[in-house]
């Protein structure tokens, strides 16, 4: 199924989320599930050893947790349900935990960079992580911007969900559907479970993070992103065919695994973060979402011109017209209004070879401010 070896396998089950009105997803409700798979199942291996952490308190004790089964030789699995913030200081991620509140979030939650550092000292290849994670609107952008990687050698798996706005805690039903499929018998690879999971959790206000190494083991695997820079392997074909069989959420997390790669390898801003920045536009207009590609192709437009590229520039000037156009399939007033603004000050900035493309915007603008606003 997954990493077989001689060593016993651990998994370490971590549900944790703020006891107040903080809280913004129900961590242990996927516990019971868990629970009941084998722990064998869990691990991918002959014997395994299942730790559980039901809404800890203690920062310093779920790291000394993670310590330990850090230190064990065989393969560790790391279930981990909960949500992220951002803390107002130092600008850490933080996985929050029982007593967390705003105020208090550098003392009483987990930062990020605790359980990846713990992990590093593992050998490559035998750790996974599978994650399903809330966040608040900073941990949000946060991970849009630089994804959730725990450093070389781990598998990541995983969902982040925006905040749900209503005051409701959504359910970690990513990592139900792993333990759904378990208990059910069936043994799929990670990558065909990631895959089967994202669609049955739904891809609104969702992002999916596929980040593999070495192999999982036998079958097929549609959805497995390589974890190497972009000069291993071309992962084009593959992203694309899971954008043109429908699977969109996996298209869309295979290509922020590979923007955050390039970004790694060459720096925020660098031609190769453009490029896949170009890639993910794309794939929103293929999953018909013109709010996103346009965002996508505006935010490219300004990653080239802070570039320096010229305003004339082939590759500026597509960003801004796919932009514009992507703009113009949008049939929710309110969304484009919001978009209009940035679309203008592009277009004054970048004319293209389309003539009256300014105007177009403006006059389309104006008509919109015609249409009511929700609510009104």
């Amino acid at each position: 199924m997954l990493i077989k070896g001689d060593d016993p396998g651990t998994a370490l089950l971590l549900a944790a989320a703020p006891v107040n009105k903080s809280r913004l997803v129900d961590a242990t409700s996927v516990l019971p599930g868990l629970a009941a798979v084998a722990p064998a199942v869990l691990t991918g291996t002959a014997a395994a050893t299942v730790v559980e952490l039901a809404d800890p308190v203690d920062p310093q004790t779920v790291l000394t947790r993670i310590r330990a089964v850090a230190a064990s030789p065989g393969p560790l699995f790391l279930f981990v349900a909960g949500q992220l913030h951002i803390d107002g200081k130092q600008h850490q991620v933080h996985l929050a935990l029982a007593r967390t509140t705003p105020a208090s979030l550098r003392y009483t939650a987990l930062p990020w960079a605790w359980l990846a550092h713990e992990l590093q000292v593992r050998a490559p290849g035998t750790t996974t992580v599978l994650v399903d994670l809330a966040c608040d609107p900073a941990a949000w952008e946060r991970v849009a911007q630089e994804g959730l990687a725990l450093g070389p050698g781990v598998r990541l798996y995983g969902r982040v969900v925006a905040p749900s706005g209503r005051g409701k805690a959504v359910a970690p039903d990513y990592l139900k559907t792993y333990a759904e499929v378990w208990r059910g018998g069936a043994r799929p690879s990670l990558a065909e479970l990631h895959a089967y999971a994202a669609d049955r959790a739904g891809h609104e206000n969702a992002r999916y993070l596929a980040l593999d190494g070495p192999p999982l083991g036998a079958g097929p695997a549609p959805v497995q992103a390589p974890a190497g820079p972009p000069a291993q392997a071309d992962p084009h074909p593959a992203i694309l065919a899971a954008a043109h069989a429908g699977r969109h959420g996996e298209a869309a997390s295979m290509a922020a695994v590979w923007e955050s790669e390039a970004m790694r390898m060459y720096g925020p801003g660098s031609l190769e973060a453009v490029h896949w920045l170009e890639v993910r536009a794309d794939l929103a207009r293929l999953a018909l979402e013109p709010a996103r590609s346009c965002e996508l192709w505006m935010a490219a437009a300004q990653a080239r011109l802070a570039r320096h590229q010229s305003t004339d520039n082939t590759d500026v000037e597509a960003a801004v017209d796919r932009a514009h156009h992507q703009w113009e399939q949008l049939r929710d007033a309110e969304r484009a209004r919001s978009l209009g603004p940035a679309l203008v000050t592009l277009r004054r900035q970048v004319a293209g070879r389309r003539r009256g493309a300014l105007e177009a915007v403006q006059r389309r603008i104006e008509q919109l401010q015609a249409v009511p606003a929700a609510g009104r």
